[in-house]
């Protein structure tokens, strides 16, 4: 496969951007070689600078459910852009888009408006803590919430270890307040409020994990994440940045039936434009400046472009309701990868969750970040090569989710299952 024209444009783009990219996730560290640079997509392709076809297992990290540039959307786009970009002042587009949120995800009652997910996070904690008067946090190892200071953070030494910052630049005292839990451990949890409960502000997590690849909740964690919160007047905050409107219209709290105290937004609602949301009660909300005293603004929050996107994406998947057929889809590519990984006895688990899924090279189930680090990283570096060589664009890590968009056909999943018994036969 040629890749002339992205090996130079790489070239180029270390002279002037830190490590060539402006996320890390996009940096190929952890399968090696150089970054692939896109040119265009089309429905369920990626369509790189020399020319090369991929069917597109990311979706730009989750926001296109309904594949690359679907016509509804580049039609709301096109019709914002012709109004102007951005007028730093109200439009009816903010709050036609924060009814369509609020009519679909069940623990919002007010949404703010931001440009990302780091922000959404951010502010949600902010506003946990205004609200509350409590400092301290729980996080769970492996949720990925942004990044934002205090929730970049390790897991300490024990269960009950405040965190230490994981990135240079944060200083301790970020830090100091969050505490690192494994995910889908209850017990360490209800032993953590015992010792704790009156000084915690907030519990966030990602209810399906999607940050150190599809990590499930066990039966019974979501439920006692939930009563704990309640019983100590903790805040309880799902970050559905990666879930809503994925797994379900609204999100991973309509599929498990648990409802949180505030909820995180970003990706899907954009619909491929920057964009995040926090929301919750309106009891909560109702200390977010300008109703309160816990100050949060931005000058590109509710950009008419990405209100125009998140609206014709949010209908779309109203109108078309395409979740039962995902999920179909995803079970389907799931089966015939594990299965390929079988046929030539490759240890494997593979998670998934209506369109989420991924193929872990681990012959243990991943139940938390512990079980998720005991992966094969470098066989998975050749898998993912070995896929890209077959056309099949796939994340380039182990520890992140893989989506399946509308776009995907029932071909496309044959293809794809084609490409992986190639490639898996000759690990």
């Amino acid at each position: 496969m040629n890749r002339e024209r992205s090996q130079q444009q790489f070239q180029r783009a270390l002279k002037s951007i830190p490590g060539g990219v402006n996320s890390p996730a996009r940096a190929f560290g952890a399968v090696g070689g150089e970054p692939i640079f896109i040119q265009r997509g089309e429905g369920q392709f990626l369509i790189d600078l020399d020319g090369n076809y991929f069917l597109d297992f990311i979706g730009s990290w989750g926001p296109h459910i309904l594949g690359h540039r679907h016509p509804a959307v580049i039609s709301a786009i096109d019709s914002a852009l012709a109004r102007g970009t951005s007028f730093g002042a109200p439009t009816e587009l903010e709050s036609e888009l924060a009814e369509l949120v609020i009519a679909a995800v069940p623990s919002i009652e007010k949404v703010r408006m931001v440009n990302s997910g780091t922000e959404a996070t951010m502010s949600a904690i902010r506003v946990a803590r205004g609200f509350t008067g409590r400092d301290k946090i729980i996080k769970f190892a492996g949720c990925y919430h942004g990044h934002v200071d205090s929730l970049l953070v390790k897991a300490g030494s024990g269960a009950l270890t405040l965190g230490v910052p994981s990135s240079p630049g944060v200083p301790a005292g970020c830090t100091a307040d969050t505490i690192v839990l494994e995910f889908n451990d209850p017990q360490t949890l209800a032993d953590t409020f015992a010792a704790h409960g009156d000084k915690i502000a907030a519990v966030i997590l990602e209810p399906v994990v999607g940050n150190m690849g599809v990590v499930i909740p066990q039966a019974g964690f979501l439920e006692t994440c939930r009563e704990l919160c309640t019983k100590h007047g903790t805040v309880l905050i799902f970050d559905e940045v990666m879930t809503g409107f994925r797994l379900a219209f609204g999100g991973a709290q309509e599929l498990f039936g648990i409802t949180p105290d505030m909820t995180t937004l970003g990706k899907i609602i954009g619909g491929g434009l920057p964009v995040g949301a926090y929301g919750g009660r309106a009891d909560i909300m109702a200390v977010v400046s300008p109703s309160g005293p816990v100050y949060q603004a931005g000058t590109l929050s509710g950009n008419p472009l990405a209100m125009s996107s998140g609206i014709a994406t949010l209908t779309t998947l109203r109108e078309t309701k395409p979740y039962a057929t995902l999920a179909a889809k995803t079970e389907k590519l799931c089966r015939g990868l594990s299965e390929a990984a079988s046929a030539v006895g490759i240890s494997h688990t593979i998670p998934h969750v209506g369109s989420m899924f991924t193929l872990f090279f681990n012959p243990n189930v991943v139940t938390d970040n512990t079980t998720a680090g005991q992966s094969d990283t470098k066989l998975f570096a050749r898998y993912f090569w070995g896929m890209i060589e077959r056309g099949v664009y796939l994340p380039c890590s182990q520890f992140e989710a893989n989506f399946v968009s509308a776009a995907h056909t029932d071909g496309d999943i044959e293809t794809t299952i084609a490409a992986a018994r190639a490639v898996l036969a000759t690990l």
